[in-house]
């Protein structure tokens, strides 16, 4: 782009220095002015993927590792298809955030690798979120993790965590590939293997350690490498990218009070799965926290929002707390007690089924006291909530008939719902490929 309006502003000189000597210099301005600002607009990207690709700065990996994860990728057009509606909510705050940091825009696909863009996904070392952080590593950049919320799954505090995490570990090596490996293996690992290199006389870029990295790590630069050169020319790997429109998908609203989750996609005039989708963090069905907390809602529907809660009269929330006393309160008593169903306080505090309480568990309950109506949940209790259950025991045998039992299926992640940012002039146009 940059040659481009250099070129415009050659064309803008050679035009004013054509005009007739009458013409004053404010003329010949206003003419480079004329001649300059369309050359701009004309070039301006109008999707995320070609401003993703504008500002790609990492050097480029070229290997027969490259090649085959770009073979992979190109012949799963229906994943493709799956992991940009989802990332199509998020990727245009993450290459943002990127330039504000001067930082290379490729890290926004990052995610691609990390979680396919699913905020709901968690590894088996129980990294969690689109940026895949392990609880350490969270805390250490202070993504707050309770009963009420886990930040690690949060767009904006956990892009915000990423990027920074990215950034020192770019500075500690110097090497964008290297600091790379560290996110993936960390950097103590990435520090012994450049110390074991340079004891035996050998090089310390990503390529001369990788035969000492796991097979995840030693795959994992390659891989971005792959979608990269995908973003890059969609059309060479007979792929198709959605249009991402290069405007904001989503807005933050600041929230004063405790509000249920189902009331907040109500007011926002939006489904409880593309409220999830935006607000990933929130584990409970009550948003709690202070005018620190923000919810996300896509953009068209913040003003519906602020409208619709300007004229809601009833509470916000209708839930509390209850701490355990002892063991002799069931699940079924509690129910009994707050006039709602076991199935319900098990859902709502993500219980699993046959387990009961411990003493000294705080758990989500219907608030049925008119005195603490409208009342919030204190920030005590948010941040100091525990909930211990074990596995209910079984009962005497009492006959030779197996009980029958009720089974849910799981329910798919919200974000499975939402919808790929498409342009209607686009729709139907992708083929879908069969996945090998």
């Amino acid at each position: 782009m940059q040659e481009r309006i250099k070129f415009a502003v050659l064309i803008a000189l050679a035009l004013s220095a054509a005009l007739p000597a009458a013409s004053s210099l404010a003329s010949t301005d206003t003419a480079k002015s004329v001649v300059l600002q369309p050359a701009v607009e004309e070039y301006k990207e109008t999707d995320v993927w070609g401003r993703i690709r504008s500002g790609y700065a990492i050097p480029d990996v070229n290997n027969a590792l490259v090649a085959k994860h770009v073979k992979w990728y190109a012949d799963r057009q229906d994943y493709l298809d799956r992991t940009t509606a989802r990332a199509s909510l998020y990727l245009f705050h993450v290459v943002e955030e990127l330039e504000k940091r001067n930082m290379p825009t490729e890290l926004a696909l990052l995610p691609f690798i990390e979680s396919a863009f699913n905020p709901q996904a968690l590894s088996t070392a129980n990294a969690a979120g689109l940026w895949q952080f392990v609880p350490g590593t969270g805390r250490d950049y202070d993504l707050k993790q309770n009963a009420f919320k886990d930040d690690r799954r949060s767009v904006l505090a956990s892009t915000d965590a990423a990027l920074s995490y990215l950034q020192r570990l770019y500075t500690m090596f110097g090497d964008w590939h290297l600091a790379l490996a560290a996110y993936n293996w960390g950097e103590g690992n990435v520090q012994k293997a450049i110390k074991r290199n340079q004891a035996a006389g050998k090089p310390i870029d990503f390529d001369s350690l990788a035969e000492l990295m796991p097979a995840e790590t030693r795959n994992y630069v390659p891989k971005l490498q792959a979608v990269k050169n995908i973003v890059a020319n969609p059309s060479q790997y007979a792929v198709h990218l959605p249009v991402i429109d290069n405007e904001p998908y989503f807005t933050a609203i600041d929230k004063t009070r405790d509000i249920d989750m189902a009331l907040a996609a109500k007011l926002a005039e939006i489904s409880v799965d593309e409220f999830k989708a935006l607000n990933p963090q929130f584990k409970k069905p009550v948003i709690t926290g202070n005018e620190q907390t923000k919810i996300l809602l896509p953009t068209e529907n913040a003003a519906k929002f602020a409208t619709n809660l300007a004229s809601w009269t009833h509470a916000l929330s209708s839930w509390t707390t209850h701490k355990i006393s002892s063991a002799r309160e069931s699940i079924a008593s509690l129910a009994r007690k707050f006039g709602t169903t076991p199935d319900a306080i098990r859902q709502a505090n993500n219980m699993p089924q046959r387990s009961v309480l411990k003493a000294g568990s705080t758990i989500l309950v219907p608030n049925i006291s008119a005195s603490a109506a409208g009342k919030d949940i204190s920030a005590d209790v948010i941040e100091n909530a525990v909930m211990a259950v074990e596995t209910e025991r079984a009962g005497p045998k009492r006959s030779n008939y197996r009980q029958a039992s009720s089974t849910r299926g799981e329910s798919k992640p919200a974000v499975s719902m939402v919808k790929a940012r498409v342009k209607r002039d686009e729709a139907g146009k992708s083929k879908t490929r069969r996945s090998n």
